[in-house]
């Protein structure tokens, strides 16, 4: 293949993984530890491309899970975490470039979010938090087709413990 073929050639790589910003609260310490019934979690997700370079390809995706665990009106805990990624995207037609942005870079992300939170809830002293996978794609099908219903918000997964 010739230089000029592969220049054309669609490239998608990532360049770095990191946590932009954490923020953990625990503003009823230490009675928060002396709960015992059993907080309600609320969960918020969104993710944000922005451009850092565009004539170079170069695109940076955050993704930032905010949780917050309450018992009646007292908080718990609130945890965010805003996982970003550096890619590189080259010779990706316009008309798909949204959609990687959308689907792709977040799917990546994910995973690192998902410790992060889990990690920071249990070195704060409270039971891990485990979300569920999230679907990207369909959360972006969603958003384009109003009229489609999206998935359920995303769910966790809490051991519950005895005190």
């Amino acid at each position: 293949m010739s230089d000029a073929q592969q220049n054309n050639q669609p490239l998608f790589s990532i360049e770095k993984v990191y946590v932009k910003d954490l923020s953990l609260e625990i503003p009823n310490a230490p009675a928060a530890f002396l709960e015992r019934d059993p907080p309600t979690v609320d969960i918020q997700l969104h993710h944000n491309s922005t451009g850092v370079d565009e004539a170079q390809g170069v695109y940076q995706t955050v993704l930032t899970v905010t949780v917050t665990a309450k018992v009646k009106d007292k908080t718990l805990f609130l945890v965010e975490a805003a996982q970003a990624g550096i890619f590189i995207m080259r010779n990706i037609p316009p008309q798909e470039m949204e959609a990687v942005l959308a689907i792709a870079t977040p799917n990546i992300l994910f995973p690192y979010v998902r410790e992060v939170i889990s990690d920071t809830v249990v070195r704060a002293g409270f039971p891990p938090v485990i979300l569920n996978p999230v679907n990207f794609e369909a959360i972006y099908a969603a958003q384009r087709n109003p009229g489609q219903q999206p998935e359920p918000p995303v769910q966790i997964i809490t051991p519950t413990v005895s005190h």
